[in-house]
């Protein structure tokens, strides 16, 4: 199957959140708090594939009061974080939504995803992820982590199921 016809059947896409929509650096402060940087294209991007009817959920091994007002901001209303088992959350989500294995996108970079990038229908990783995870997906984005590679995943989605046209007439028009 190609990668076109992969992307075509997706009907939500769901991210790792540190070194996917983030570049997996965390600040921690010395009050104990964290910050961390999220790319505004992948943010513009996300909000694009929810207006075509896509689902987007993010899947975190840590727990981030960062990673929840970003997707507050987002409307991302599939949060699992601080997950012992990514595996596990997997199943809840697809059993959730009523999706199929096949009808999920996936974006990870580390040892931790690929429980999860190795049942997804369409895997992908960015370009910095680590080489055994790069190895295992269908697709690896030419953007780092944290800096366009989830927005280049969007894009290759919209356009395999022919939406990226109107994401752009919608901004060409006003």
């Amino acid at each position: 199957m190609t990668i076109q016809e992969r992307a075509a059947r997706v009907r939500l896409l769901l991210l790792d959140v540190d070194g996917v929509l983030t570049d997996g650096v965390v600040y921690v402060h010395g009050d104990g708090g964290e910050s961390k940087g999220f790319h505004i294209k992948d943010g513009a991007a996300i909000v694009w594939a929810q207006h075509a009817g896509l689902k987007v959920g993010l899947l975190s091994a840590r727990h981030s009061g960062s990673t929840m007002h970003r997707a507050a901001q987002l409307a991302i209303r599939i949060v699992r974080q601080g997950m012992a088992s990514k595996r596990a959350a997997f199943d809840e989500i697809l059993l959730e939504t009523g999706l199929a294995e096949s009808e999920v996108a996936y974006m990870g970079d580390d040892l931790l995803d690929l429980p999860v990038l190795a049942r997804a229908g369409l895997s992908a990783a960015p370009a910095d992820a680590a080489a055994e995870v790069r190895q295992a997906v269908h697709w690896v984005s030419a953007a780092d982590g944290g800096r366009g590679a989830v927005r280049e995943l969007i894009e290759l989605v919209l356009r395999a199921q022919r939406r990226w046209d109107s994401v752009v007439a919608g901004y060409a028009e006003r």
